[in-house]
């Protein structure tokens, strides 16, 4: 009697547990940008470092306007980069623009389109208040503050953040190195000559722009042909990164040299089929330190299947969390008929409509070779195991592949 089919939960349970975070490395801000912070970094200044003026316009005592209009004498001038040094005396104000310093003494800025110059004085128009446009020191942050937490995925917003807080460089873990082994006789490589019974090769070099896209270094090895000592060779250079993904070879057929070899080599399988769909023939082994993935051969199935388990033990390395991909909400357009014993990844096309809502159409045709398919669509249905039969305007769950994939 045949064994049940290992879950996706649990497969991706496992995938994930086996890898920690990896060290980390100090960058440039300024190549930050996508890395993962391994460390808080502190704020080295104050941000404004003083009470600062947020418009052009005249430093003022409030008291000194009790009513409107009211005549001050200018006795200075504050621009950004510059200060007055001296405090306010009763009935004094000072010219000040956007950035400039309070004198001491004052407590409000009138700005200027509320007052008229007159030689050395100036009317005010409009009462002030208390703190009315001023930039408080410590604003936005002070020194010692850790505004950025590790595991955060650096944006641009972030890295301006950073250097305005005076830090030339950042702690990021270091970025997954990945190395990428397709095996079979039946492939070559894009532009070379397809020969009778070859197909082209196109999911390692999907899988490399996916672990670029997700923060991480792809090796891409040359094709290894159906050859033991090349395959093993292979894996030997592969397992001294820090994840090797075979593509194809590692099924139970005949023909499958993939677990051979790493069995050959001391690696011990801890899962090769999963109740999935597409990508049920998934693998997952391990030796010491080395980790291997084995993604299905159909080039739809590879790429599903590095959505759910590639991408997840990607962020385990760099601190994250590593869960499956977040799904939405989604009314059907159309019925579908009951599930199956597999959980299903449905290429489908979904539509945010005028109220806000999202509904999803199932591309009609679901073959895992049929990267056309995957190309056309946006989104992923996900429907359990056994799912019962549904009507079109059943809620159903999807994975937004805008949103969710990063690159996908």
């Amino acid at each position: 009697m045949k064994s049940p089919l290992l879950s996706v939960s649990e497969a991706h349970a496992r995938v994930i547990a086996a890898f920690s975070p990896l060290p980390a490395e100090l960058v440039s801000v300024a190549d930050a940008a996508g890395r993962v912070l391994a460390v808080a970094p502190q704020a080295r200044l104050t941000q404004p470092p003083a009470d600062l003026s947020a418009m052009d316009g005249y430093a003022v005592r409030v008291e000194d306007v009790p009513a409107v209009p009211a005549t001050l004498t200018v006795v200075g001038e504050a621009a950004a980069g510059g200060s007055y040094d001296h405090a306010l005396a009763p009935g004094e104000a000072v010219r000040i623009f956007t950035g400039g310093p309070l004198p001491m003494g004052a407590d409000s800025i009138v700005i200027q389109e509320d007052t008229e110059a007159k030689g050395d004085k100036i009317v005010v128009l409009e009462a002030p208040t208390s703190g009315r446009h001023i930039r408080r020191a410590g604003l936005d942050f002070s020194v010692g503050d850790t505004p950025l937490a590790p595991g955060r995925t650096l944006t641009t917003r972030d890295v301006a953040l950073a250097a305005a807080m005076n830090l030339p460089w950042l702690g990021v873990h270091r970025k997954p190195r990945i190395a990428i082994l397709s095996t079979g006789d039946e492939l070559v490589m894009p532009g070379e000559p397809v020969g009778r019974n070859q197909i082209v090769s196109s999911s390692g070099l999907a899988v490399a722009a996916l672990v670029r896209a997700w923060g991480g270094d792809p090796t891409l090895f040359e094709i290894a042909r159906d050859d033991d000592a090349l395959i093993q060779d292979r894996i030997a250079a592969g397992a001294q990164h820090d994840m090797l993904i075979t593509l194809g070879g590692a099924s139970v057929g005949d023909h499958d040299l993939v677990q051979d070899a790493l069995k050959a080599q001391g690696f011990t399988m801890d899962f090769w089929r999963i109740a999935m769909r597409p990508g049920k023939p998934l693998m997952f082994a391990a030796k010491d330190r080395a980790r291997v993935l084995g993604l299905p051969g159909n080039p739809v199935s590879t790429m599903v299947c590095a959505l759910l388990f590639l991408k997840p033990a990607m962020e385990r390395m760099t601190g994250q969390v590593g869960d499956l991909p977040p799904t939405l909400k989604a009314r059907l357009a159309v019925d579908l008929k009951a599930n199956d014993q597999r959980q299903d990844y449905i290429r489908s096309l979904a539509t945010r409509l005028h109220d806000g809502s999202l509904t999803v159409v199932p591309h009609r045709v679901q073959d895992s070779s049929m990267l056309s398919v995957l190309a056309w669509c946006n989104a992923l249905l996900a429907r359990p195991p056994h799912d019962p039969a549904r009507k079109a305007g059943d809620l159903v769950d999807v994975i937004d592949l805008t949103t969710a994939a990063n690159g996908f």
